[in-house]
């Protein structure tokens, strides 16, 4: 269903998605939005994710340094980039502007991989709501950069308290590490479960945005997941992740404000960003699959 050309605010957004929605739009020129719920829905469990034995050398290596937050929108954009065999995308111009706008007020974070010259190489972003993170999408330059920095993210929702990483489709890419499908039905249990806490996305260290969940209103995630979307309606015919993200990007898919009337988002008064990459022996320990 089509979100409308002037309705979608990051508010409405993040009531989506603690019912399970999320937004594409068919093209990057394509100035509409629509929401798509899945009956099938990609989730990477946490406690069973798998590291492949040659990329755990590469982790181990410290190929990359992987920070978080430091560059969100240089993220985004790589991840909408056309590529010589898939010069579409399903980032547009309002999709741009309603993450960055998230990530202004602390609600999504990206996680970067530069090389030794310091050029951005990879790099992946999504939304965090309560003990939930929505992986939106990843792009790579450089060989296993895009996985590099998908083991460093699930190192930080494991130390962080999340129980949920939505994938929201599974590619081959993303089996190799563990994701699955599961029934629409079991995924919004999942999701009503993650709501109902709280995770950290900063919690191994680095800078921080403040306590709890970051942009999240008064009453928590589970106030933003008590917000009704008035008027939307999902879509269940959701092409494939190959259809949501160009070749190389493909869907990977913390305080509150306390006088926040229901509904609103904080300010970005407390953000700090660029939390510093973390050796990649201690990310590993912090994986549990790693064989």
């Amino acid at each position: 269903m089509s979100a409308g050309e002037e309705t979608v605010t990051p508010e409405l957004l993040l009531r989506a998605y603690a019912q399970g929605l999320f937004p594409m739009s068919d093209s990057r020129d394509d100035p509409d939005i629509f929401w798509v719920d899945p009956h099938l829905r990609g989730i990477l469990p946490l406690d069973t994710f798998h590291v492949p034995k040659r990329l755990q050398r590469t982790v181990r290596q410290d190929v990359f340094a992987v920070v978080a937050d430091r560059d969100f929108a240089g993220v985004i954009d790589a991840c909408a980039a056309p590529r010589p065999d898939h010069p579409e995308s399903w980032i547009n111009g309002r999709i741009r502007s309603l993450y960055l706008a998230l990530f202004s007020r602390g609600v999504a974070h990206s996680l970067e991989c530069y090389d030794a010259s310091g050029a951005l190489v990879g790099g992946l972003y999504g939304v965090s709501l309560g003990r939930a993170f929505f992986g939106e999408s990843m792009f790579s330059r450089a060989r296993d950069a895009s996985k590099v920095a998908l083991v460093h993210l699930v190192a930080r929702l494991k130390a962080g308290g999340y129980s949920l990483l939505d994938t929201q489709f599974v590619t081959e890419h993303l089996r190799q590490f563990g994701a699955v499908e599961i029934p629409r039905k079991r995924y919004r249990a999942l999701l009503a479960e993650a709501l109902k806490g709280e995770a950290d996305f900063y919690s191994l260290g680095g800078f921080s945005c403040g306590t709890g969940m970051a942009g999240v209103p008064e009453g928590g995630a589970a106030g933003v997941a008590g917000s009704a979307v008035d008027g939307v309606a999902g879509s269940s015919g959701a092409p494939g992740m190959t259809s949501r993200n160009p070749p190389g990007a493909s869907s990977i898919t913390g305080g509150s404000s306390a006088s926040a009337a229901p509904g609103a988002l904080p300010s970005s008064s407390s953000r700090v960003v660029g939390a510093s990459s973390l050796p990649g022996s201690l990310v590993l320990q912090l994986t549990t699959q790693t064989s």
